[in-house]
């Protein structure tokens, strides 16, 4: 037995000794005040670019050990000068942000002479489970962190240098600004057990947001007796209407592909109108083409391009996080929304179209977390979005949907003010 990898004994009684430390940071947390939390944020930011040497040695040395990941893996695993600097600045912006904590909303004087409102207040202790990014490591602490949460972070085993070594900028943020550590924590143990404890643990932690691929999903939905806030899949759709500017429709159909494959805002299957297909669609493919994308397509999309392969029912409903795109040729706005509808996730869907109603009907009739005019998919992002950064990208409905930022990382609870009235 080494130190990384304890027996399941040892890992049950690691987890709860974070999980009972993290619940007794939860409550210094939740009253730390605005400067003190932004003072951690804004000196983590500047711990992370003095240390960025550091960040990268050990992300090469976990992308050493991943010489078996896929490609699309690699690029999320990697912290390249810009990702660390993104870092960085997306917690400078999350000190910018307004803190939501103790916020009171709609308060109101009642007939009986009380006033009622709301206030916003901390979840209590986060724990996110994730794969692969180590920027989650950052983002997720620092949203956390401006929300009054403590936060327990488990990262896959192939970024756990990169975790710790940012963990550590962590700490030193947390440390010159007065906070606990325990506020912030990262489980080192490799050891799968790990996950289950921290699903099974309702005494310790107040919710879970798992960050990750299908399978990891289906498990933490399947196994938590904590409250859940996940997604399962990123198949994201672009409709070029029959009234798009094909000047925009080939600008945005392009980056929503290419931009980057390994996300989850990633276009996965591109529909468009039959009355547009023929001017609009060549171009697309030779620029696809060009960047090494593989094309599956409808019967109508092959007819145009002999070079296309036929798509199955299969890739409709795909998520691919690689370089390979459904193209469906449809007749009407109506059979794009329906082709969504029916094989989309509810993640991020666009339409590009100068026309207002169809625009229009586009926002109020299809039903995903974003909901996007003459925009590239790539935008559903809580950075994009101005949340400084987000924990995650919610397909629920309830208690959060769509980027989670610092409102999505906190609770409202209702509250009386009076001056000694009784109920008749």
């Amino acid at each position: 037995m080494t130190a990384s990898q304890p027996s399941i004994n040892d890992v049950k009684a690691y987890m709860e000794g974070l999980g009972r430390a993290a619940r007794a940071a939860s409550v210094e947390i939740a009253r730390a005040s605005t400067a003190a939390k932004n003072l951690a944020l804004t000196e983590t930011a500047r711990v992370i670019e003095a240390e960025a040497a550091a960040l990268a040695a050990a992300n090469a040395r976990d992308l050493d050990a991943a010489s078996a990941l896929d490609a699309a893996a690699r690029d999320r695993l990697t912290l390249t000068p810009a990702r660390i600097a993104a870092m960085a600045q997306g917690l400078r912006e999350m000190a910018a942000l307004p803190d939501p904590v103790g916020a009171i909303t709609d308060l109101a004087r009642r007939p009986s002479g009380i006033q009622v409102g709301r206030m916003r207040v901390p979840l209590g202790v986060v724990g996110i489970i994730y794969e692969s990014r180590p920027n989650v490591t950052a983002d997720a602490a620092g949203l956390c962190l401006k929300s009054g949460n403590a936060v327990i972070l488990r990262g896959g085993s192939e970024a756990l240098h990169s975790n710790q070594a940012i963990a550590a900028c962590i700490a030193r943020g947390l440390a010159v600004a007065g906070l606990p550590a325990a506020a912030v924590q990262v489980v080192e143990t490799t050891d799968r057990a790990a996950v289950g404890a921290l699903l099974q643990s309702p005494a310790y932690v107040d919710v879970i947001v798992p960050r990750g691929g299908k399978s990891l999903i289906e498990r933490v939905t399947a196994e938590a007796r904590v409250p859940v806030i996940k997604h399962l899949d990123g198949v994201c759709h672009v409709y070029l209407d029959a009234d798009a500017d094909p000047a925009k429709a080939e600008k945005v159909a392009f980056n929503a592909k290419c931009q980057r494959y390994g996300t989850c805002n990633t276009m996965e299957t591109l529909l468009v109108h039959a009355a547009v297909a023929s001017s609009l669609l060549p171009p697309l493919f030779a620029r696809y083409r060009d960047a090494g994308v593989e094309l599956r397509g409808c019967a109508a999309t092959c007819a145009l391009d002999a070079a296309v392969t036929p798509a199955t029912e299969d890739d409709w409903y795909a998520e691919y996080l690689a370089p390979i795109l459904a193209v469906r040729v449809v007749s009407s706005l109506d059979e794009a929304m329906q082709h969504i509808r029916q094989y989309g996730s509810q993640h991020t869907d666009a339409i590009i179209t100068e026309n207002y109603s169809h625009a229009m009907r586009f926002l109020r009739e299809v039903d995903s977390s974003s909901v996007m005019v003459n925009a590239s998919t790539r935008f559903a992002d809580g950075f994009e979005y101005g949340l400084g950064a987000e924990i995650g990208i919610s397909t629920d409905k309830f208690h959060a949907r769509g980027p989670v930022g610092l409102e999505g990382l906190t609770s409202q609870k209702w509250i009386v003010l009076g001056d000694g009235e009784v109920r008749g």
